[in-house]
């Protein structure tokens, strides 16, 4: 199988779950991935330590934190002499810590959850954009950037609507980009997975809710990291330009858009 050329992937959140797949699969390409992460050093050591190949790099920072942002795409710069794709991966995920359905919740806890989620999930993916974007414009080289969204930006999050709404924009955010940063050569995509099966969802899975969660699908299943992670390398790869402001849907038609 022949592998395109070898790129630069900075993959924002990577320490574990869907961002871990995400930079192991670049990685068996060939390419050579900075391992973000925000406050788990180990799981990120852990993703580093299982990527194909050399010269990848672990960077550190709070998305969420506008200086940190711009930190985090220069330290990627710096170790890996360039980056040329983006994903757009770190995010504040729905749990039991920050339900917040109205008549649930107090007031300063529904304050706190849409702050913190719009935050991250939002506005940190904006201006890592910005600043990856500019070092790709600076540079006059082509790249591409993969938001990872979700299917609950069209289906409705009633116990996380900060989370739903979050990654709404963050599509409608792409798809800004995508007519924006088009003149430069630079692809925005955006994948929208439902329901997958990671670590921090192992007891759902296991739990009461499990068997619903699955029949969510008619493949009677939940999705994997690494689907998730194939379709973000296809949207990445160079002859997924002409997809430049797509929503892929990652769901196994557990939902249907019209």
């Amino acid at each position: 199988m022949t592998h395109p050329p070898a790129r630069r992937i900075l993959v924002t959140g990577a320490s574990r779950g869907i961002g871990r797949a995400v930079a192991q699969a670049f990685a068996a390409q060939g390419d050579t991935v900075a391992v973000h992460y925000a406050s788990s050093p180990a799981d990120a050591e852990e993703t580093l330590a299982s990527l194909d190949g050399t010269g990848h790099a672990l960077v550190q920072g709070d998305v969420s934190d506008p200086d940190a942002a711009r930190r985090i795409v220069q330290e990627a710069v710096d170790a890996l002499g360039g980056v040329d794709v983006l994903v757009n991966n770190a995010a504040v995920a729905p749990g039991p810590g920050n339900r917040h359905r109205i008549g649930e919740v107090a007031y300063d806890e529904w304050q706190g959850a849409w702050r913190r989620m719009i935050d991250v999930d939002l506005l940190g993916a904006a201006n890592i954009t910005y600043c990856v974007a500019d070092h790709l414009i600076g540079r006059d080289a082509p790249g591409s950037i993969v938001n990872v969204g979700s299917r609950g930006a069209f289906r409705g999050e009633p116990d996380f609507p900060a989370y739903g709404a979050a990654k709404a924009a963050l599509h409608a955010f792409g798809q800004s980009m995508a007519v924006a940063l088009a003149p430069h050569d630079i692809s925005v995509t955006s994948v929208a997975p439902g329901f997958v099966s990671t670590e921090r969802q192992v007891d759902k899975l296991d739990g009461p809710d499990g068997d619903e969660l699955r029949s969510q699908s008619p493949h009677g299943r939940v999705g994997t990291a690494d689907e998730v992670a194939n379709a973000v390398v296809y949207l990445a790869s160079p002859g997924a330009a002409w997809s430049t402001g797509a929503v892929l849907d990652v769901n196994g038609a557990s939902y249907l858009r019209t």
